[in-house]
């Protein structure tokens, strides 16, 4: 919700004729060359960098940056609470948070905050509760957040060369960075770093206007810092990495240094996390350990070097290695170094829900990362720009047989597809582990399938029995070159998250454990990029139930979507068809309000023991059950009565005891069986022969007695008394009022209102806030 806030604004600024970057953005727009959700996403940045001053979300937050000053003359509010709100603007901010609407809702998102803010208008202490929102941190931290394939890092690359660019032009102005580190997440270096290193091939002109893109691309200086052991016998540093990074001493006035960096490997060995209370602290070994030492020197030399802006790269691999960053980043930033710091992550959203504790009976509570300030769906970027996903869910089949239907799926869709690069379809199927890879699966693809092994790259890391060779290293690195002319490739544990193959169109899941559960996800995406822009381009997924079922959940809880959802995306793109959109949320038309009436019934036990014996021996006698019959005779005569007979028994339905008792039973649909009614079988005889008569050698019910209400009795006799409470609530309720909930597309035809051409305009115009909306 805060990011949509943020968006809110931003677009206010930029559409502001007097917006200082207006001509930058339709630079990049014209240049063609980044997507829409790149461009947003600098739009953003160049708001909060420039309107915003580089500051930290809290603070502008506090500040009112983010507030709309609404006329509080007109709020239900007393005179106290509104002089609050005038004169801080921190509450005024927070308050006006929780009036917010998101996505459009006619309702306040958080109506619970608004009025516990009222209600303590006077004790609370805002600015430290909006600190809490931003996790605490105080140096400014931004998380921006796009689906894998969106060019998450040709945009840090954007930044980058932004930054250099107004920092040239206002050297002695510090909201502007002049030196750049990219973190990678721990435990991706094999896959990640190198991917970074593709920042080097960003042309700097598709964001810049020359000459100023070419002498930027002269000033930046790149350092890949991946030595993994130390340096003996040197003088200047025995950490390798640090001493790259001491070369470009003295670092006073130096500018266009950026490093590229694994976390776990060269900053974060060796520390300790200790939680104090709902903290963390954190501890820096000094021991005379070489490899700790090294740490720490190149740490050290770090955060020493000036306005340096932090990139880190799947941010939301979090975990204690996160808090470790967070400490590290904490300590440089006490030095003044810092200039800001920038996450990037497929998803905003939290696998736990966040909490900010208020007072003992309110709290607020987050699902969503509160410091993103850019978000693009990952729904956005398949109907966008992503492959189409047709993904395939076998239910029943052996791994090895959902690994030959989607290899033969693959080939008889793919199997001859050539891209416009050159490069050729590819299928990636992930094994496990090495065993199943080389004895089981690699084996039925070239026996049992007959697929030529000279079209198979086997990849892992190897072990003592099975070895990578140089070959199998190279065929890797070319797979996405018109070089390469591998079309499968079986994966253990590598591949799963920053592997950028464009040309990988299909991935197989085939059984539990095939990658990691909490990267199903990541790892079934690996096929969506695309290969070349604007082409439309679909690809395949394959999973075993299980993997599916993570699949999907994962895509509902970080991506707010379904794999039904996915594979409609592309039923839905067909130029043939024209899509409907609903106008409501812009247009804000009133819903309907009614009231529905909800009734509770709560059965509350009142006895421990029912009591059972008692209770079947007062149902014959109690006289309820049983009715007077009676024939009287009259004369027409003064004297009326003649005769007066009592009725003792009628009917002719001829009983049996057991047979009673299964009748018994089954009015109680089997809850009470026979073998616990026989458990009182004397008391039942009593009833039975007290409700039924002896007629010519066999017995026939009573119709004196109410025989269902008997057999009703009988089985209430086994139950402990129930009360039954009974409570009506009458709750406020809004219904829209067009149903346009599920609209669908619909084909084209010459009759149709708004065509498809008119629906595109009516959507740009309401993009850019022109329409004049419905009061």
């Amino acid at each position: 919700m805060l990011y949509q806030i943020i968006q809110h604004h931003k677009n206010v600024w930029l559409n502001d004729p007097a917006c200082p970057v207006t001509s930058l953005i339709q630079y990049i727009q014209q240049a063609g060359e980044l997507r829409d959700a790149q461009v947003e996403a600098i739009g953003t940045y160049l708001f909060l960098k420039i309107k915003g001053e580089n500051k930290p979300l809290w603070k502008l937050f506090s500040e009112g940056f983010f507030s709309n000053n609404e006329d509080l003359s007109t709020h239900s509010i007393n005179q106290v609470a509104r002089e609050i709100f005038e004169d801080n603007p921190a509450a005024r901010a927070l308050y006006e948070f929780s009036r917010w609407k998101a996505n459009g809702n006619s309702q306040p998102s958080l109506p619970g905050l608004e009025k516990f803010i009222v209600d303590h208008v006077t004790t609370l202490n805002y600015e430290n509760i909006i600190k809490q929102l931003f996790y605490g941190i105080e140096y400014t931290d931004y998380l921006f957040s796009l689906p894998m394939g969106a060019g998450k890092t040709y945009l840090m690359a954007a930044f980058i060369y932004i930054d250099l660019y107004f920092a040239i032009n206002e050297p002695a102005n510090k909201i502007f960075a002049h030196n750049f580190i990219v973190v990678a997440p721990s435990g991706l270096k094999s896959s990640i770093i190198p991917s970074l290193k593709t920042i080097e091939n960003f042309n700097p002109a598709w964001v810049l206007p020359e000459p100023a893109a070419t002498n930027i691309k002269r000033l930046i200086k790149f350092e890949i810092l991946d030595q993994p052991k130390a340096v003996k016998k040197s003088n200047k540093a025995r950490n390798p990495n640090a001493q790259k990074v001491n070369q470009y001493q003295p670092f006073e006035d130096l500018i266009g240094l950026v490093l590229v960096i694994n976390a776990e490997k060269v900053i974060l060995d060796k520390i300790d996390i200790i939680k104090v209370g709902d903290s963390f602290q954190f501890d820096f070994h000094e021991t005379d350990d070489a490899k700790d030492k090294a740490a720490n020197e190149l740490r050290n030399i770090i955060g020493k070097i000036p306005n340096l802006q932090i990139h880190i790269d799947e941010v939301h691999h979090a975990a204690t290695d996160d808090i470790k960053l967070r400490q590290v980043v904490g300590r440089w930033s006490r030095n003044g170094t810092i200039n800001s710091v920038l996450g990037y992550s497929g998803t905003p959203y939290l696998t736990s829900t966040d909490k900010v504790v208020l007072n003992d009976t309110l709290s607020l509570k987050f699902t969503q990362i509160t410091n993103t300030v850019y978000y693009y769906p990952l729904t956005t970027a398949v109907k966008k720009f992503l492959k189409k996903p047709r993904v395939e869910q076998a239910r029943g089949l052996e791994p090895i047989n959902i690994i030959k239907k989607g290899t033969e799926d693959f080939f008889n869709n793919y199997g001859a597809k050539l891209y416009k690069n050159g490069t050729c379809a590819k299928l990636a199927i992930y094994c496990g582990n090495i065993e199943r890879l080389e004895e089981q699966v690699f084996p039925f693809l070239t026996g049992t399938m007959g697929i030529d092994p000279a079209l198979i790259l086997k990849y892992h890391g190897g072990n003592s029995k099975y070895k990578i060779t140089g070959n199998d290293k190279f065929e890797y690195q070319i797979l996405d070159t018109p070089l390469s002319q591998k079309k499968i490739i079986l994966l253990v544990q590598i591949g799963k998250e920053g592997w950028d193959c464009k040309s990988l169109t299909g991935v197989i899941l085939s059984q539990k454990g095939d990658c990691p559960a909490n990267m199903v996800l990541q790892t079934s995406c690996r096929c969506l990029r695309q290969v070349v822009k604007d082409d439309k381009e679909t690809a395949i997924v394959w999973l075993n139930e299980e993997n599916a079922k993570v699949l999907d959940k994962q895509l509902r809880e970080e991506q707010h979507t379904s794999i039904q959802q996915l594979n409609k995306i592309a039923e839905e793109d067909d130029d043939t068809l024209v899509q409907r959109y609903s106008r409501l949320e812009y247009l804000q038309l009133p819903a309907v309000e009614f009231y529905q009436l909800r009734v509770n019934n709560t059965a509350l036990i009142i006895e421990e023991d029912p009591d059972t014996k008692h209770k079947l021996e007062t149902v014959a006698a109690n006289p309820a059950y049983k009715t007077t019959a009676v024939v009287e005779t009259r004369d027409i005569t003064p004297k009326g009565l003649r005769e007066r007979e009592e009725i003792y028994y009628s009917g002719n339905e001829e009983a049996h005891f057991y047979r009673w008792l299964q009748a018994i039973s089954k009015g109680s649909f089997n809850s009470l069986t026979v073998k616990n009614l026989l458990s009182f079988e004397e008391e039942l005889l009593v009833v039975f022969n007290t409700i039924t008569y002896r007629s010519k050698g066999s017995r026939y019910f009573n119709n004196l007695y109410k025989q269902q209400t008997i057999q009703s009795q009988i089985r209430l006799a086994f139950q402990q008394k129930r009360d039954l409470q009974t409570t009506e609530e009458i709750i406020p309720e809004k219904a829209s009022l067009l149903l346009v909930e599920k609209l669908s597309a619909i084909a084209e035809h010459n009759k149709l209102y708004p065509s498809k051409e008119e629906t595109r305009q009516i959507l740009n115009i309401d993009a850019s806030g022109k329409t004049v909306k419905e009061t």
